[in-house]
């Protein structure tokens, strides 16, 4: 089964959010139809195409566990999703109300995504109406917040009255059934790559999803760990919430799902999706996925036209080759590549950008969204000359 990349011409348009490429991914093919997958409306009033609405971000642009019907955020009532987000339209319209988002289906959508990641990682009074208000109608609710709704007392109720469930996708197991790191990754055949970056909701999760449909495509079978709350909400197969995890477990746990991924599937890469920066003082995230994984290989994300760190002003943003430079002495690793997120910068620019970094670097550097994904591939072929072209496979 073929998965393929649906690309647009590469002409600059007007950004409108942190990170709004000009090109949508193409979900790929399925073995089932979509009458089969629960849809869901997407809740992110006042963020969409912002950092902070970078969970309905991620699901516009792929989503295998969830057809995303429509996205709420009154401040672009009446667009398209797609024009929004990607200037490329798609089949998911903006509504002003859960009510609205309801009225326009001909059946009960499955299930209410809260589709924001603020950084206080709370709901605030409003939205919690509103998550009250799809419970009394009977929606399923998916929330990736760090307050755990199902332990909220009137949410609960509420869910519990109307027979619906809460799917809290930070909510970590109980301590007694996580993993404690035990070296098996050693073992484990597949060639690991980390998708890392220098800065959080930098786009290190979309490039992942490129770089892996793009190794299926070629035969090259690929598997993405998710490390977030969005990578899991799209459907991720294997992987676990990160910065949801106590540290004393984040770098078995993580273990745990590559191996179960390399046993069970048999690849032959593995990507692991990073968070955060390992510069960044506010995450250790990317310091556990680093450990936890051992990759043989990093690919860097970087913003070039960011000036400070997401919800740090007085944070300036590290350079590409102080965040090599960084992990390569973190971790016994290399970095293979860097990727741009193409925010507020012109084509002109890319390629401007492209071939300075390159030349400053001596590594390849691409735009996973902007330029082919042929791009991405010379990267890892250049790497690993020796990866196999087989049979296109479908992405897991």
């Amino acid at each position: 089964m073929t998965t393929e990349i649906q690309t647009v011409d590469t002409v600059r348009r007007p950004v409108r959010g942190a990170q709004a490429p000009p090109v949508i991914l193409a979900a790929p093919a399925q073995s089932f139809s979509l009458t089969q997958i629960p849809t869901a409306v997407v809740y992110c009033e006042g963020n969409f195409a912002k950092i902070d609405g970078k969970t309905a971000n991620g699901l516009v642009r792929h989503s295998e566990a969830y057809r995303i019907t429509s996205i709420i955020d009154s401040t672009h009532s009446g667009e398209n999703a797609g024009l929004v987000l990607e200037n490329v339209i798609n089949d998911i319209p903006i509504v002003e109300s859960l009510k609205t988002a309801i009225a326009r289906e001909t059946s009960m959508p499955d299930t209410f995504i809260y589709g924001m990641a603020p950084s206080t990682g709370r709901l605030s009074p409003a939205d919690r109406c509103v998550v009250l208000d799809a419970i009394a109608r009977g929606l399923n609710i998916v929330s990736g917040l760090h307050e755990y709704l199902s332990d909220d007392p009137e949410i609960a109720q509420a869910a519990s009255d109307r027979q619906v469930t809460i799917r809290d996708i930070r909510k970590p197991k109980a301590s007694k059934d996580m993993r404690l790191f035990d070296g098996s990754v050693a073992n484990v055949a597949a060639l690991r790559i980390a998708v890392l970056g220098t800065d959080c909701a930098i786009g290190k999760r979309t490039t992942a999803t490129v770089l892996a449909r793009a190794l299926n495509a070629k035969g090259i079978k690929t598997v993405l760990v998710g490390t977030g709350q969005t990578g899991l909400m799209q459907g991720a197969k294997y992987g676990v919430a990160m910065d949801a995890i106590p540290p004393q477990f984040c770098c078995g746990e993580l273990e745990g799902a590559i191996v179960a991924a390399s046993e069970s599937e048999q690849p032959d890469v593995i990507l692991i999706e990073g968070q955060g920066a390992l510069s960044h003082p506010a995450f250790c995230t990317s310091a556990f996925i680093l450990r936890g994984s051992q990759p043989d290989a990093v690919i860097i994300q970087h913003a070039p036209k960011r000036s400070h760190r997401c919800d740090f002003p007085n944070m300036p943003m590290p350079t590409p080759a102080s965040e090599i430079a960084l992990i390569e002495a973190f971790s016994d690793t290399k970095v293979i590549g860097v990727t741009l997120n193409h925010e507020r910068m012109s084509e002109a620019e890319i390629t401007k950008t492209i071939a300075a970094q390159s030349e400053i670097l001596g590594l390849p550097v691409t735009d996973a969204l902007s330029r082919p994904a042929a791009h991405l591939l010379a990267m890892v072929a250049a790497a690993y000359p020796g990866l196999q072209l087989g049979t296109p496979v479908a992405a897991i």
